[in-house]
């Protein structure tokens, strides 16, 4: 249950936050300047697929802060731990490669939190009449966000921040305000990533509902001959999320270079041994091959990453995909020959194509 300020509990919330992440900041109000701080623990972390609302339940513990208080804590944090990133454009096996991590013992797992999705949307209107936030203070906050995010348990080498996939946006901002960040960014091929969306039993709603936010950061700073949201086939709308997210990833590649790490899902699953241990170098977790080994045939893999109590069997992977391209054949076929329309009329997404087939 969330606690008025002058409760002794919120005094315990506000000495944790400089020293402990069992002080989490969930939630931000932009309007009125306040910080929802939740009271969690190092198994809650580890547990949680999602760091969003999904967390709270009637027994949580926490407050609304004022945001001067945390960010004034934020800066009394003490031995912070490296901070870096999983970012990934969806559906592409970015919780799975953060339970694998988790397994290495030596990572604190934020995955997905509700403060990052909040701070990506802010960041749409940053620089227009209608931000409530000045770059400044933009920049400000993301600096008190990463303070916080630096926090670690005793074993704590690192933590990694999996992204919400329409996070990827923020990635160039967030690694330029903390240059010891590295990140990895998970995508698919085109035709395989929407035969896996438009498997999904949540299909249509996932794709209409993250519509918008992806078709104004496809058209962010370009004219392209698109069609109107409402004027798009299933198909389609799985092939702009594909692009906008996939420009994303191209744009933190293009702002950071060798400190972003670009992985193929399919690549991974091929070498999982191999492919963690690259991350595992890339974000300096020091593991020996032994802890390695033991992460890479974790059970992990043979659960769905997002509800580990449901089995994921080997092969389950190709059976849907192969099931997804029989039963959606023509709806990916529209999504592929939008992208190749859009790839005619703007150089960046016929490079982004290009690329894909080399």
């Amino acid at each position: 249950m969330l606690a008025s300020t002058e409760n002794p509990a919120v005094r315990d919330l506000e000495a944790l936050l400089p020293v402990s992440p069992d002080a989490h900041a969930h939630n931000l109000e932009l309007a009125g300047g306040r910080v929802l701080v939740l009271r969690l623990d190092e198994r809650a972390y580890h547990a949680a697929s999602f760091l969003d609302d999904r967390i709270l339940t009637p027994s949580t513990q926490g407050a609304w802060l004022p945001g001067a208080v945390v960010t004034e804590a934020s800066r009394r944090i003490r031995e912070p731990r490296p901070v870096h990133f999983i970012f990934h454009t969806g559906h592409v096996g970015s919780t799975l490669l953060s339970r694998l991590l988790d397994e290495t013992g030596r990572v604190l797992p934020l995955r997905e939190p509700l403060l990052l999705r909040s701070i990506a949307e802010a960041a749409e209107s940053v620089g227009r009449p209608d931000s409530l936030l000045a770059e400044a203070q933009f920049d400000a906050l993301l600096d008190m966000t990463l303070r916080l995010w630096s926090r670690g348990y005793a074993g704590t080498r690192a933590v990694v921040v999996k992204a919400t996939s329409s996070a990827g946006s923020l990635a160039p901002a967030l690694l330029g305000r903390s240059p010891a960040s590295r990140a990895v960014y998970l995508n698919l091929a085109a035709e395989p990533y929407l035969a896996t969306l438009l498997g999904g039993a949540n299909s249509s709603t996932d794709l209409r509902g993250h519509g918008p936010g992806r078709m104004r950061r496809l058209l962010a700073g370009r004219s392209i001959p698109v069609e109107p949201l409402h004027a798009l086939s299933p198909g389609e709308l799985a092939a702009l999320g594909w692009l906008a997210e996939s420009l994303s990833r191209r744009d933190a590649i293009a702002a950071h270079g060798p400190r972003v790490l670009a992985l193929d899902f399919d690549g991974f699953l091929g070498d999982v041994p191999g492919q963690l241990a690259r991350v595992a170098d890339h974000f300096d977790l020091a593991l020996d091959p032994a802890a390695l080994a033991a992460a890479a045939t974790s059970t992990v893999l043979g659960q769905y990453s997002k509800a580990p109590q449901l089995p994921y069997p080997p092969g389950e992977r190709a059976e849907r995909l192969a099931g997804s391209r029989r039963d959606n054949r023509a709806e990916i076929a529209r999504g592929l020959a939008w992208l190749e329309r859009l790839a005619g009329a703007d150089a960046a997404i016929g490079a982004l194509l290009a690329a894909e087939r080399a």
